[in-house]
């Protein structure tokens, strides 16, 4: 998953690293992320709140506050992005590679039909005729299967449910046919039915036009729906990666173990609570000598809490950063 040099890769994270300047202090959330996402591929990218996935891929999008700062290497379509000037960046974003958010009520313009929303981005980005890309957002959101869709053209958001603004979102991500597609926690705000609708979406559009996903999560029962490989990320940084069925059959970090059995199963036996995780994840936290999740790992031991694992490649193309895996 090593990323750096990867030559097919439609998105590579190289050594990846944000911070935050907050009074006079610097607070990493994101610490040496490296990673690849292959043309038509979906890698699921999997953590708690406060992992720091959302912000590698801020970062990726060059959509970080004035107060971060963002090192390493961000490298789409082989080409350096990292750093890039505003006019530059915005040639690719919300082109080639664009982002569907976590709540789409504060993704879209509340006093702003869908339709205008839509179009504005052809005429933007293509230079389209506000006709043609009316009638491209009419199709766009066909695409996406949206009901009554010349219907919905006329709507402003907050006319239409949670689900059904996911749908416009993810139409408006395709309208300039992209090649990479950020889903930042794309169900969290939906029930269960909508959000296994919109996985099949996705799954979907990944099958018809080829599209790479990155699928941002904390539920590894979404991801594995979707995703060929899943990266796992604890305090900053990927603690575990393979492809997603060796992972949910044998996974190797006590930490990735503990995520799969806080996934409700319907076969198993009704418990009166659901499991969790002891304690709090957060990469902001100051970190240690030692293993970030040591604190609350029931495989600690003295050398885990003195000395940090690095991430190394283990058998089948998968990577693990533990002294004591399971």
């Amino acid at each position: 998953m090593s990323a750096a040099g990867t030559p097919t890769a439609t998105l590579a994270l190289g050594s990846l690293r944000v911070s935050f300047e907050r009074g006079g202090a610097s607070v990493e959330a994101v610490r040496e992320v490296s990673l690849a996402i292959r043309a038509g591929e979906v890698l699921g990218v999997v953590g708690e709140s406060g992992a720091g996935k959302t912000q590698a891929f801020m970062a990726t999008m060059g959509l970080l506050p004035p107060n971060a700062r963002a090192s390493g290497s961000v490298r789409f379509e082989g080409e350096e992005i990292l750093g890039s000037a505003p006019r530059s960046l915005n040639r690719v974003r919300g082109s080639k590679l664009t982002m569907v958010f976590q709540d789409p009520l504060t993704s879209l313009t509340p006093h702003l039909k869908i339709g205008v929303q839509l179009a504005e981005v052809l005429v933007h980005h293509r230079g389209s005729t506000w006709a043609s890309a009316e009638r491209a957002a009419l199709s766009a959101l066909e695409r996406v299967r949206v009901p009554q869709a010349q219907r919905r053209l006329e709507q402003y958001p907050h006319e239409l449910s949670g689900g059904m603004r996911q749908r416009v979102m993810i139409g408006m991500s395709l309208l300039c046919e992209p090649s990479l597609l950020i889903a930042d926690e794309p169900t969290s705000a939906l029930d269960v039915t909508v959000q296994a609708q919109i996985i099949d979406l996705l799954r979907s559009l990944r099958l018809d036009s080829g599209l790479s996903i990155a699928l941002v999560s904390h539920d590894l029962g979404v991801v594995a729906g979707l995703a060929d490989r899943v990266a796992v990320m604890y305090a900053g940084r990927i603690v575990e990666s393979a492809g997603t069925a060796q992972l949910l059959r044998g996974p190797r970090h006590p930490y990735t173990a503990l995520l799969l059995q806080c996934v409700p199963n319907l076969r198993a036996p009704r418990r009166a609570r659901m499991p969790s995780l002891p304690g709090s994840a957060s990469s902001a936290a100051p970190l240690g000598p030692g293993c970030a999740f040591a604190p609350r790992c029931p495989r600690a031991s003295d050398r885990c809490r003195a000395e940090r694992p690095e991430l190394r490649a283990i058998e089948h193309a998968a990577e693990l950063a533990c002294h004591h895996p399971i």
